[in-house]
């Protein structure tokens, strides 16, 4: 079975592949100082109570936004499954084309939006994620990657918005029936939903125009049901996304080797 690690800004999501479906997704909060043994514990609970065993895992992947974590989480599959995880870089066999200024500045999470979109979908496409930024990534017909836009994701904007105005109030998220709020939480409430909701419109009516029409639309990201439920422009909603993407990489690759000399060097990448 396939170990898939998916560390974002917010969370880091592991997930258990068998060849033919999910076992098992789980998420925990991001924090780099985590050390490999926290996540072992933790991670070998959550298999043992599923039922898998740590030792049915065969390989592993891992892609990350956030590189202070990266050094735990290899740690992580060595250590305690005894496997050398593929990374997700702009280095590695994506099977497609990265058109765009600097490929490795392009986070992996884009990429392997990207690689699972055009897998499952076909192009061109856009695909959405709403995570903690909200990213707008393009792939042409052929599957290459042309780029794509990086906003401010909503709780982020949310965060800001009660940390900068004094009596302005922390709200949820939820789809306001009024535009017009009759008060500060309900206007603010309409501000954040409807503020999203017309950004997307905007924004793919753009990208359609500048691109020449034709894109299918896929959101992506634990947001995505919520903000599709105002708009029409979004025609899939995929939330294993990326994971799937990680999947797809690791089989377009070769299994990386474990060397035990390498595993006990401490990994300054």
């Amino acid at each position: 079975m396939l170990l898939v690690v998916d560390a974002g800004n917010t969370n880091v999501v592991f997930a258990v592949h068998d060849g033919a479906q999910w076992r098992g997704i789980w998420r925990i909060a991001t924090d780099p100082q985590r050390t490999s043994d926290d996540y072992a514990v933790w991670l070998l609970t959550l298999l043992r109570l599923t039922g898998l065993a740590r030792e049915q895992v065969t390989g592993a992947v891992i892609g990350t936004v956030v590189p202070a974590a990266l050094y735990h989480l290899r740690r992580l599959c060595r250590d305690w499954f005894e496997v050398e995880p593929l990374v997700a870089r702009s280095s590695v066999h994506w099977g497609f084309d990265i058109k765009v200024d600097s490929p490795a500045e392009v986070g992996a999470d884009r990429l392997l939006n990207a690689l699972a979109g055009h897998a499952a979908y076909r192009g061109p496409l856009v695909v959405i994620d709403f995570g903690t930024a909200t990213t707008f990534d393009v792939v042409d017909a052929d599957g290459a990657y042309l780029g794509g836009i990086i906003c401010p994701g909503i709780n982020l904007s949310i965060e800001a918005l009660h940390r900068a105005a004094a009596r302005l109030p922390r709200i949820g998220i939820g789809r306001p029936q009024a535009v017009i709020g009759t008060n500060t939480v309900a206007a603010m409430q309409s501000g954040i939903y409807w503020g999203y909701v017309a950004m997307i419109e905007g924004l793919v009516a753009r990208i359609q125009a500048e691109y020449g029409g034709g894109l299918k639309v896929i959101g992506t990201g634990g947001l995505a049901p919520l903000l599709a439920e105002g708009t029409s422009v979004i025609g899939h909603i995929d939330p294993d996304l990326t994971l799937d993407g990680l999947r797809l990489l690791a089989a377009r690759n070769p299994v990386p080797t474990l060397s035990r000399e390498r595993a006990r060097l401490v990994d300054i990448e």
